[in-house]
């Protein structure tokens, strides 16, 4: 029977993506890690042996822990992250088992950038940031790592901050995170962590469609464009236009998956509600 402090694959999959996602944390043992070195979309690995000196971290927060079969480990890094302020701290039943059984999405961390002694990927890409470079972050924080750090530097800059901070360039000529062909770097990263989520497979011709000059591709690429041209100029700097340019992709993703068949006329109805 499943514990009441416990979340479904199905339920959980809901959250993926979203910014008021809980925290999620793979306390998979070594052993189990190396057997599937892939990790829930957004997840964070820790270890479970451990759990005393660093459960303050999720202090206030929502957690989901991801032990191997969502038993006794995991209901006890739940219980130590409870007792340590998080709220709810519930367990993945039958953890990351029932996740790969259910087909839920899976980074491999084969397929990441080094990370650093705080456990965070690094990337670096150009200044001044518009569709792509707004883009893959938001995919990176949404779906790989909550904590990735980004480096905004001279375009000519880019290779040789990413090597000296051992981080990854992006969006750049030459980079392995960039376009290939007439596909963007969004669409890059997609294939390579495997995540085919069908709106983000949406959402991908609309990025490749505004950043590519090729507005034909998606009604919405135009308006895309639009807002991201528009912050660029409202925010002169980098970070705080990283910032809004996230709520932009938070409200296309979620319009993609769970609105884009709502219409919006005028008149409203005589009840007064919009169609």
């Amino acid at each position: 029977m499943s514990s009441i402090n416990s979340i479904s694959p199905d339920k959980l999959a809901r959250l993926i993506g979203l910014r008021h996602c809980p925290a999620l944390v793979d306390v998979r043992t070594t052993e189990e890690f190396k057997a599937d070195p892939r990790f829930v979309a957004g997840a964070l690995r820790r270890d479970q042996a451990s759990v005393s000196e660093w459960a303050s971290e999720f202090a206030g927060r929502a957690a989901v822990v991801v032990d191997q079969t969502g038993g006794a480990s995991g209901e006890g890094v739940a219980a130590w992250l409870r007792q340590a302020g998080a709220s709810p701290a519930d367990v993945l039943s039958g953890g990351h088992v029932a996740w790969v059984e259910a087909g839920g999405p899976l980074i491999p961390e084969a397929k990441l950038p080094p990370r650093d002694r705080l456990g965070r990927t690094i990337w670096v890409t150009r200044t001044r940031p518009k569709v792509d470079r707004i883009a893959c972050p938001w995919l990176i924080r949404r779906f790989v790592d909550p904590r990735a750090v980004f480096l905004f530097v001279a375009p000519a800059e880019v290779s040789s901050v990413a090597e000296r901070f051992g981080g990854a360039a992006f969006d750049i000529d030459g980079a392995f995170w960039s376009h290939r062909g007439e596909r963007c770097t969004f669409d890059t990263m997609l294939d390579e962590w495997g995540l085919t989520i069908e709106p983000l497979r949406r959402l991908a011709v609309i990025v490749r469609g505004a950043d590519t000059a090729r507005t034909d591709l998606a009604p919405e690429a135009a308006g895309l464009l639009a807002a991201s041209l528009g912050l660029s100029r409202m925010y002169a700097d980098d970070l705080e236009l990283l910032e809004a340019g996230m709520a932009l992709y938070d409200a296309f993703y979620r319009w993609r998956r769970d609105a884009a068949d709502e219409a919006h006329n005028w008149p409203p109805t005589k009840s007064g509600k919009t169609p």
